[in-house]
C-alpha cells in the first residue's frame, strides 16, 4: 500500500480509504444490503491487512451502527495511532427540533455521540455531510473549531456542495483564524465530472485533499453492461437516482473500461479506480466494500499507472450531466 498526505495536512492516508456506508443492523436505515457485524469486520481486517489505515463513515449510517461496527473492529484488530477515522454530521438520528443540521448544539451533540459509539477519544477527520441552508455558516465553523481545540477532532472536512459554498466555509474560518476544512469528499468518478468545473480546480489550487465517494458509480464502473443486477443495484433508489436517468449514454465508458480492464488483466473496478488515483490533489477514493474481493481490486489500483492514451481513451465519451450529489 501507497501513502499520501492529505493535502497540505502532516497526516499519511492509504490511497484507498474503506468507506463504511455497506456496514450496519439492516432495517435502521435506507438501505437494506449492508452487512452484518460479522461480515463486515471481515472486511475491515482485510482492508488493514492490505494496509488500509483510512476507514470513513457517517453517524446516519445504519442508526449509528455503522460507527459502532467499525470501531469495535479497529479496536480489536489495530492500533488506534495507526489509524485515520473518518465520520460525518448533518443528517438527524431521530425525529425533533435540533436533530439535524450544523447548528453549534448539534454538533457538538453529534460529535460527543460519535465518540461514544466509535468508543474513541478523537476523531481523526470529521466531516460537514451536506450544507446547512438554514445555519448561518459562522456558527458552524466555529463549533467545528471548538472540536478541534477540544481535542475532540483532529482535522476538518466537507462532502458534496457547490464550489462556492466550500469557498465561502474556508474564507470566513481564514478571516477568523478558525480550524478549516482540509478535504472535499465529492462525487466524482468516470460517470459524473460535474466537479471538475469548479470544486476540483479550486481544491487543486488550494491544497484541499480530494477523497471522492461512489468511485465506482455504485458499482456500475465494476462490471460489465450485461452484469449490472445486483442486489444493491436493484434496490438502492439513492444511485438509482444519481446515475438511471443517464443510463445509456453512459454505456459507452463501461465499455471502455472493461476493454482497458481486460488489456491489463485487472477488474474493471481497479482500471476505475487507478483513473481517479491519478487527479492532482486525489488522496484516496472512498470503496464501498460488501466482499473482501472488493478491497483486494481496489488495492490492486494503486499499483496501476495509466498511460496518457488510457486517460484520454477512458474520458472521451463523457457528455455533461444534470448536478446530482450537491445537496
Amino acid at each position: 500500500m501507497n501513502y499520501i498526505k492529505l493535502g497540505r495536512t502532516g497526516l499519511d492516508v492509504s490511497r484507498i480509504c474503506l468507506g463504511c456506508m455497506g456496514f450496519g443492523e439492516r432495517g435502521t436505515w435506507i438501505h437494506d444490503w449492508v452487512l452484518e457485524e460479522d461480515a463486515a469486520r471481515a472486511v475491515i481486517r482485510r482492508a488493514l491487512e492490505m494496509g488500509i489505515n483510512f476507514f470513513d463513515t457517517a453517524n446516519v449510517y445504519s442508526g449509528g451502527t455503522s460507527e459502532q461496527f467499525l470501531g469495535r473492529a479497529l479496536k480489536d484488530y489495530a492500533s488506534r495511532d495507526e489509524v485515520v477515522i473518518a465520520t460525518k454530521v448533518y443528517f438527524p438520528m431521530k425525529e425533533g427540533p435540533n436533530t439535524r443540521g450544523l447548528s453549534r448544539k448539534h454538533i457538538l451533540d453529534a460529535a460527543d455521540a460519535s465518540l461514544k459509539r466509535l468508543g474513541t477519544d478523537y476523531i481523526d477527520l470529521y466531516i460537514i455531510h451536506r450544507w446547512d441552508c438554514q445555519t448561518p455558516i459562522e456558527e458552524t465553523m466555529e463549533a467545528l473549531d471548538s472540536l478541534v481545540r477540544a481535542g475532540k477532532v483532529r482535522y476538518l472536512g466537507a462532502s458534496a456542495m457547490y464550489a462556492w459554498q466550500f469557498q465561502k466555509a474556508r474564507n470566513i474560518s481564514c478571516q477568523h483564524g478558525w480550524h478549516s476544512f482540509v478535504s472535499m469528499q465529492n462525487h466524482w468518478n468516470l460517470l459524473y465530472r460535474e466537479d471538475e468545473r469548479e470544486m476540483v480546480p479550486y481544491c487543486v489550487d488550494s491544497g484541499v485533499a480530494l477523497t471522492p465517494y461512489s468511485p465506482l458509480a455504485s458499482g456500475r464502473l465494476a462490471r460489465a453492461p450485461e452484469e449490472q443486477a445486483t442486489a444493491r443495484l436493484s434496490s438502492d433508489a439513492v444511485a438509482r437516482e444519481k446515475y438511471e436517468k443517464t443510463a445509456q449514454q453512459d454505456v459507452g465508458i463501461i465499455l471502455r473500461v472493461q476493454m482497458l480492464a481486460q488489456r491489463y488483466g485487472v477488474p474493471m473496478s481497479s482500471i476505475a479506480l487507478a483513473w481517479l488515483l491519478s487527479r492532482p490533489m486525489l488522496a484516496a477514493p472512498v470503496i464501498g466494500a460488501t466482499k473482501v474481493k472488493h478491497v483486494e481490486d481496489a488495492v490492486r489500483a494503486v499499483e496501476i499507472k495509466l498511460t496518457a492514451q488510457d486517460t484520454a481513451f477512458l474520458e472521451e465519451p463523457y457528455v455533461p450531466h444534470a448536478v446530482v450529489g450537491a445537496l
